[in-house]
């Protein structure tokens, strides 16, 4: 049994790893870097031949999880990609959307060079294009949480809900060999308790082996609570200027979340009634699977669905399709709260909403997500004085705001909550998923807290587990 690191080590994005044990070859999510300097990789061809591996299992829909699906069905995987069922249903929607932002991104920039007088390399060409994206489609399988799976006689997986996003899971992998049992957890992302909508994180009592998300590892969000208040102020500041609240926003959970608090604001009287755009096709669609899915939402979000309530929809909101509507946004005068993808502003229409408003020193910016480090997201919020966006430079004017709060990730507090549910220590936890310094603080935490053995593997390490 041995497991390779092929993503997300010792930064955010990419999420990928090759688990060889009880002779079969699984990829555990394919996902899409996003992040400078490793952007380049998703044009690589995949280290792990992929007609040789035997199954994906997909811990869920983000794009740093599963945006390299089309690649590898490019390159040769026919097999099954196995994941939860609102995850088979959101996979689609992501990867279309993907495609689709690709696409124009590379129409744009190609128009750009040559205006410009040069040539640029990958930029120029998509990714991958809509029927790319499509071939995927027919291998996604539908797996139960909590149901035990047979891959082969010495090899199950149980997905187990983690609480991160709508249909996200962690993956605990059980391989009997050599007259041992090994017992194996891939958190993927790890979810905050309490959340509204969607259930908590699953727990485990015991695990030979950890594979760790540490996102939020060196910090603890806002309280719960503060949240409401915080986005409040932060509305009713900029309504006072005249500007406009821009937010970049992930499509799946963060914006439903947004509209869930949005609607609570307006219903209390706590903001006035505003033009509030979800400039998003995907998280419009989106927001029509929770619907579908009970079984991942907690008593607060059955209780609103099955109550009726129209708990994503309020006086003023404008759910926004067509790049006409789009467009139209800027021309409007007045305040209003605009929300739209990418959530690290990577692309996609929040690009075109940054460059009305960001050198408006009325308006705000408001960040609701996790920003890594190279993307445009993360430079307006380290402070960039100036930065490029379509190949322009525009002035940073506009007010910067950030409530960590609204984060999907657990912060280090839940962290060490997860973690203390084992019974006994792991033999060994591999930390992923979170900047160098800030796992390489939570590793020496965890060391010290537990006495387990952490490790922070680096790209393409391997390691050997039994």
């Amino acid at each position: 049994m041995k497991i390779q690191f092929l993503g997300a080590n010792r930064q955010v994005t990419g999420s990928c790893y090759f688990f060889e044990a009880a002779g079969l070859r699984l990829l555990l999510d394919c996902g899409l870097y996003q992040e400078r300097p490793y952007l380049e990789r998703n044009w690589d061809t995949f280290p792990v031949p992929p007609h040789s591996i035997d199954f994906v299992l997909l811990t869920h829909a983000h794009l740093d999880h599963s945006g390299l699906l089309p690649r590898l069905v490019q390159q040769g995987f026919l097999k099954k990609i196995l994941t939860t069922s609102a995850s088979a249903e959101l996979v689609p929607i992501v990867l279309l959307d993907s495609a689709h932002i690709q696409e124009e991104d590379a129409v744009f920039k190609r128009k750009r060079h040559q205006k410009e007088g040069r040539k640029g390399a990958h930029p120029e060409i998509p990714l991958y294009r809509t029927e790319d994206a499509e071939q995927v489609f027919p291998l996604l399988e539908e797996v139960p949480y909590e149901a035990p799976l047979t891959l082969n006689e010495k090899l199950t997986v149980i997905f187990h809900d983690a609480g991160h996003i709508l249909g996200s899971s962690m993956l605990e992998l059980v391989v009997r060999e050599k007259r041992e049992t090994r017992r194996f957890i891939f958190t993927g992302d790890i979810g905050q308790w309490n959340k509204p909508l969607i259930r908590d994180p699953s727990v485990f009592r015991q695990a030979d082996y950890v594979i760790m998300e540490s996102t939020y590892g060196d910090r603890n969000h806002e309280d719960p609570k503060d949240i409401k208040t915080m986005l409040c102020d932060i509305i009713k500041r900029t309504r006072e200027k005249g500007g406009n609240v821009v937010i970049p926003t992930f499509a799946i959970e963060r914006a439903q979340e947004l509209l869930f608090y949005l609607n609570q604001l307006e219903k209390e009287k706590r903001i006035p009634i505003l033009l509030t755009f979800l400039d998003s096709p995907m998280a419009v669609d989106v927001t029509e699977v929770f619907k579908h899915h009970p079984e991942c939402l907690d008593e607060e979000g059955l209780e609103l669905f099955q109550s009726g309530q129209e708990q994503f929809r309020f006086p003023g909101l404008k759910l926004i399709h067509s790049t006409e509507e789009s467009k139209a946004i800027n021309s409007i005068k007045g305040t209003s709260i605009i929300m739209a993808g990418s959530g690290m502003c990577t692309g996609g229409r929040i690009k075109h909403h940054l460059a009305h408003n960001i050198s408006r020193p009325e308006s705000t910016i408001l960040f609701v997500g996790y920003q890594a480090k190279g993307t445009l997201g993360r430079q307006i919020l380290d402070g960039a004085p100036q930065v490029r966006i379509h190949g322009q430079d525009h002035s940073v004017r506009a007010q910067i705001e950030k409530i960590n709060g609204f984060s999907a990730h657990a912060d280090r507090k839940a962290l060490f909550h997860w973690l203390s549910f084992f019974q006994t220590p792991p033999k060994r936890i591999f930390l992923t998923h979170g900047d160098e310094e800030v796992s390489a603080k939570l590793a020496r935490d965890i060391k010290r807290k537990i006495g387990t053995e952490v490790i922070l593997p680096i790209y393409k390490d391997t390691y050997d587990l039994f």
